[in-house]
């Protein structure tokens, strides 16, 4: 008997930091956004593939409706069926980043399918290009008064003909569900605002970095109806030992100085996925490159020899785990759209143009096949 084979549903994380903002122009300086990272970036070895200089798209502000409206024609065009926006509530009302999508939300444009997905850390100064660790501006959790007011400033969203939803429930992605003190009482509290407000509910979708039956199980207490997995770390350990060895000697016959950080592609893509990731309450990611060097320089992890060919032999593999689900949880996450100064993105580049968009396409299209 044949596996039931699903419909496709990439939804692609999307970076709404392309427009300056008042606390980015404290902290790095008069108009910064992250072109800035990404256009100061300097190849760190032999063949290291920087600065990537934008294309199509140039190097734009997410202010422009016209930007954001050819953002989603592209996406759409090569299989992409919706925009995961990174979603910044720090607590107390305190929101950054939220022009682009408020303005998507009230313009009714462009019509294309979307969801939120909640980035609930604290900023650090170092991780986003500072030289020092100082947290920016914290995360804070302000228990049921906090809560709802989140709710409401989303339920516009929510009731969005365009929102994506599973069985009629806004998909809502958090990406450390463990972090919130009190997430159970935070999700209870969601699901009965949602059904005051015309909705069957939320479907909680919690991020995790690694899988295995333990996190599956702690998820699911904290509320979480899905897993999505990043595992970006997953293959560290495990190649760490083995590279560093191989790149002692590579450095030793060529000249060359790897940063102890880097490594091709093609050794770290076969740990982005597990035999868990088949599980119908886990929603595979794939991820589009990886080069953190704009913002972290040498300490910055770097995945090099990042080839279209490659990315649609693991886009393939991450495809196949939706084997045997029905259309509802036929939903894979894309790492990312436009995470430039991570070396993380779909957009079309100098270099490649839309090499790795057409390696998307096909791997969706062999898929149907």
């Amino acid at each position: 008997m044949d596996l039931l084979q699903p419909k496709v549903r990439v939804l692609a994380y999307y970076l709404p930091q392309f427009h300056p903002i008042p606390e980015n122009d404290l902290w790095w300086g008069k108009g910064f956004t992250e072109w800035t990272n990404v256009g100061k970036a300097t190849p760190l070895f032999q063949g290291h593939y920087q600065p990537k200089v934008p294309a199509d798209l140039g190097y734009y502000d997410l202010r422009v409706p016209e930007t954001r409206i050819e953002q989603a024609r592209l996406a759409a065009q090569y299989g992409i069926h919706g925009f995961c926006y990174w979603h910044y509530w720090f607590g107390n009302r305190k929101q950054l980043l939220e022009r682009p999508f408020n303005e998507v939300v009230s313009s009714g444009e462009p019509d294309f399918p979307f969801c939120l997905a909640w980035a609930n850390e604290s900023w650090k100064g170092f991780d986003h290009g500072l030289k020092n660790r100082k947290v920016l501006i914290e995360q804070t959790y302000g228990g049921e008064k906090d809560y709802t007011e989140h709710f409401y400033s989303v339920l516009p969203a929510f009731l969005d003909k365009r929102y994506i939803k599973r069985n009629g429930c806004p998909l809502f992605t958090i990406y450390f569900p463990q972090n919130i003190p009190d997430c159970k009482a935070f999700v209870d509290l969601w699901q009965t605002l949602a059904q005051k407000n015309g909705l069957p509910g939320i479907f909680f979708i919690g991020l995790s970095l690694h899988t295995d039956e333990q996190t599956l199980a702690s998820m699911q207490k904290l509320g979480m109806n899905a897993i999505t997995t990043v595992r970006l770390e997953d293959f560290y350990g495990k190649l760490t030992h083995r590279v560093s060895l191989g790149q002692k000697i590579k450095n030793k016959l060529t000249g060359n100085v790897l940063p102890p950080r880097a490594f091709e592609y093609k050794d770290t893509m076969k740990y982005f996925y597990n035999s868990l990731d088949a599980d119908r309450n886990i929603y595979p990611t794939i991820i589009s490159g990886w080069d953190h060097s704009p913002r972290t320089g040498l300490e910055g992890l770097i995945m090099y020899n990042y080839t279209p060919e490659l990315f649609k032999e693991h886009t393939s593999q991450m495809l196949s785990l939706l084997n045997g689900r029905d259309d509802e949880d036929s939903f894979v996450f894309l790492k990312s759209w436009n995470e430039w100064a991570e070396g993380n993105y779909m957009e079309p580049d100098l270099k490649y143009g839309h090499q790795f968009l057409q390696a998307l396409k096909e791997a969706i299209d062999n898929y149907k096949k």
